[in-house]
């Protein structure tokens, strides 16, 4: 059931941000977020609250928090992993929605985390009744649901069973995340199509890695099966520092083209999507990833 729009989340500031060596100012960290919003992102995963020592990129949380802009028609989420993280979000009152995350893995919830997988989808649940309580919205994320790096594959009734459970907590969705770009289009398909029949009305979301260059593939699969929400990050930067070689994001601007030309609206400006990528070309020192920004207008 391919859907005539779609949602793009910006995650950008936060995933596309976090691997990455150079320290990225909170001025130009603002200066991103406020051109998501000129080109028509909405919701935008700004920061982590985790501990900055583990990602020093995102030490300045509660700082560029404060820096927001005052926007009422956008919403900004903050990833959280535990009630440590969620505490300081909330105390942020220009968090919108937090972000919380579990693993289909042990390994890798171990490493993430510091918890189990049952932990970390316990933690979340905690997250989400957390959030209620202030008035926030929350989604979980339910990483490697593609794939584990340590463990390889995973069962799609393991993902099933988490979606169900992670759904009765009652976040505004259920997003699937292929930590570390393992996933192809076929096993999409059936992983979205399932985890819909099972958590009911909510919708799902999906993040994809680019890591094996099926991350576009990945994302016209997901849409075609129904998928509400697409995650994507501005010039295609990302990855995550528990998951070795887990490359960028699919970029921002390449699935508006796709998405776009194939007759599914994104309600984003493709030229000025194109336009801040360049800007962020020249704030991070070298080419990205994206493809779609280094090529000619099309149509001209």
């Amino acid at each position: 059931m391919k859907r005539n729009s779609i949602e793009i989340v910006e995650v950008g500031p936060r995933d596309g941000l976090q691997n990455e060596s150079l320290a990225v100012a909170t001025a130009d960290k603002l200066a991103l977020i406020e051109r998501a919003i000129a080109y028509g992102a909405r919701r935008i995963e700004v920061t982590s609250f985790v501990n900055p020592k583990k990602v020093p990129q995102l030490a300045d949380a509660e700082d560029l928090a404060l820096g927001l802009p005052d926007r009422d028609d956008v919403t900004y989420i903050g990833l959280v992993l535990n009630r440590r993280g969620a505490e300081r979000a909330l105390a942020m009152g220009r968090i919108d929605e937090l972000g919380a995350v579990c693993v289909t893995s042990d390994s890798f919830g171990i490493r993430n985390q510091g918890q189990s997988a049952d932990d970390s989808l316990a933690a979340a649940i905690d997250i989400v009744a957390l959030a209620k309580s202030a008035g926030r919205s929350s989604q979980i994320t339910i990483a490697t649901a593609f794939g584990c790096p340590f463990e390889g594959e995973i069962a799609l009734t393991r993902v099933v069973e988490i979606a169900k459970r992670a759904a009765d907590a009652g976040p505004r969705e259920i997003a699937l995340a292929d930590t570390i770009g393992v996933g192809v289009p076929s096993q999409v398909a059936e992983t979205v199509g399932r985890v819909r029949e099972a958590v009911g009305d909510l919708p799902v979301r999906v993040h994809f890695h680019n890591t094996r260059n099926t991350g576009l593939a990945n994302v016209w699969a997901a849409v075609a099966e129904g998928a509400a929400t697409v995650d994507a990050s501005l010039g295609g930067l990302g990855g995550c520092p528990f998951a070795p070689g887990a490359a960028g994001n699919v970029p921002t601007e390449d699935v508006v083209y796709m998405l776009e030309r194939g007759g599914v609206a994104t309600r984003l400006d493709l030229s000025a999507v194109i336009d801040a990528a360049s800007w962020l070309t020249g704030v991070m020192g070298r080419p990205l990833p994206a493809m779609v920004s280094k090529a000619p207008i099309f149509p001209g």
